[in-house]
């Protein structure tokens, strides 16, 4: 039975819905699974030329699984997160050998790639293939929080009560859920946002719980907050765009010079042999991507 939030969100979706490449008609399920692991994190604005570059270079699964895995963490930039590339080139990998080239459509074979969970999993399937699946990403969880719980924010991880809203809400039909699923989560990304929603602009609002309650501050668990100057974030950061921007192996040397602190240093250039996104070569002064 249609959830009187169904038509609202819907329309307005029909209405204000970015054009974005990895959602035209004649995007390709490959075009839409490296957009999720892009977005994973990481803004829209910031996507858009390395998606369009990735397709460019990689248009297929097995374009990049003929790669070396070194390229993949080249050409992922600054995106952030670098391990993503890494997940991403191994899945192109597992899609070439185990599914002849083409990104599976069921559930269950998406999570079995490497790098895929359960909302990339689900995200895949609903938007590359129009299936139904509960698809709970960050602004879609928001959402739900405050339309039908009534509070600002979700608790940090997906909970069970989360899991069960989210499939009492999809749509029988399965076209009309796929497109459910990313109605809510435009309308989080949009409108519904976390820092300044715009309550106005909202088509919801008028039956919003959280919004007919006044709006009440969150009260639950601290939240994480981003930190970044001076984390072995940004450490690792610095050492492997050095060694992103070198076409030949880099001595140790150089990367001495991006970091000061030298135990801070070195726990991160292990981290990131560690991580196979570096390697070490057998002269044991010289690092390269893998």
């Amino acid at each position: 039975m249609p959830h009187a939030l169904h038509d609202p969100v819907l329309d307005w979706y029909d209405e204000h819905a970015r054009e974005l490449p990895w959602r035209g008609d004649d995007a390709s399920a490959w075009s839409v699974m490296v957009s999720e692991f892009m977005l994973q994190q990481t803004p829209v604005v910031r996507v858009l030329p390395m998606h369009q570059e990735w397709l460019r270079r990689w248009p297929t699964p097995a374009d990049l699984a003929a790669a070396p895995s070194g390229e993949a963490v080249r050409s992922w930039g600054r995106l952030g997160y670098p391990r993503r590339a890494l997940r991403l080139h191994a899945a192109a990998v597992a899609i070439t050998e185990q599914h002849g080239g083409v990104v599976p459509s069921e559930y269950d074979e998406l999570l079995a790639l490497p790098g895929v969970g359960d909302y990339t999993a689900s995200a895949i399937a609903s938007f590359a293939y129009g299936r139904r699946h509960v698809v709970l990403d960050t602004n879609v969880r928001r959402v739900f929080a405050r339309a039908l719980s009534g509070v600002e924010f979700p608790a940090p991880a997906v909970t069970r009560a989360e899991r069960d809203l989210g499939a009492r809400l999809l749509p029988d039909d399965a076209p009309t859920a796929a497109t459910w699923a990313v109605a809510v989560m435009e309308l989080g990304a949009l409108v519904c946002t976390a820092a300044t929603p715009r309550c106005d602009a909202c088509p919801i609002r008028r039956r919003c719980a959280w919004q007919l309650a006044g709006k009440p501050p969150y009260d639950g668990p601290p939240r994480k907050a981003q930190t970044w100057a001076g984390t072995d974030r940004q450490c690792r950061g610095r050492l492997l765009g050095v060694l992103r921007d070198s076409e030949v192996p880099v001595p140790r040397a150089r990367l001495d010079a991006v970091w000061s602190d030298e135990s801070q240093r070195e726990r991160c250039l292990a981290s990131l042999v560690a991580d196979r996104l570096a390697v070490r070569l057998d002269d044991g002064d010289r690092y390269a991507l893998p």
